[in-house]
């Protein structure tokens, strides 16, 4: 199980335009990395395009942002250009990385039982540890949530 302080599991990901990224690449940088379930919906677009109006804000606190879904990178591609989002998008259609960090899980819905995403976002640090998580993640709020904490952690409120 994943925790506050330990280092984040690394892993490398096909992004929007199918190019390799990895969480190692940005050691030296805060991370925002958030788990989200499905492209196009109500919760995801509004969660990607609150991180998209606060990019700016988050990248002059040294961070970078990564969403991370089961959608394929054309999917993502499509996401971001019909609601403008800035924010990278990365495809884990196999669930490894979405299993390592605990979003992928089993839910209920309607008394029947299926896996699925859960939203969460983890805020890793320049070292690569894990300086924060948020399970079960509602939406409203949680992009100036996240700020917040990372302003606070930057001891820069």
């Amino acid at each position: 199980m994943l925790s506050e302080g330990k280092e984040a599991p690394d892993f490398c990901l096909p992004d929007q335009d199918k190019r390799e990224v990895c969480l190692s690449n940005f050691r030296g940088k805060w991370v925002v990395l958030y788990f989200y379930p499905k492209d196009n919906t109500s919760g995801c677009t509004r969660e990607a395009q609150g991180f998209t109006e606060k990019l700016e804000e988050f990248e002059k606190l040294g961070a970078v942002i990564l969403g991370i879904s089961p959608d394929s990178p054309k999917s993502h591609r499509n996401f971001r250009e019909k609601k403008n989002l800035r924010v990278t998008l990365l495809s884990d259609q196999e669930h490894r990385v979405l299993e390592t960090y605990g979003a992928w899980q089993l839910k209920k819905m309607y008394g029947r039982e299926y896996y699925g995403v859960v939203r969460s976002t983890y805020l890793i640090d320049p070292e690569g540890r894990i300086a924060r998580i948020w399970p079960k993640v509602k939406v409203k709020g949680h992009v100036e949530e996240v700020l917040n904490t990372l302003k606070e952690l930057r001891g820069k409120s």
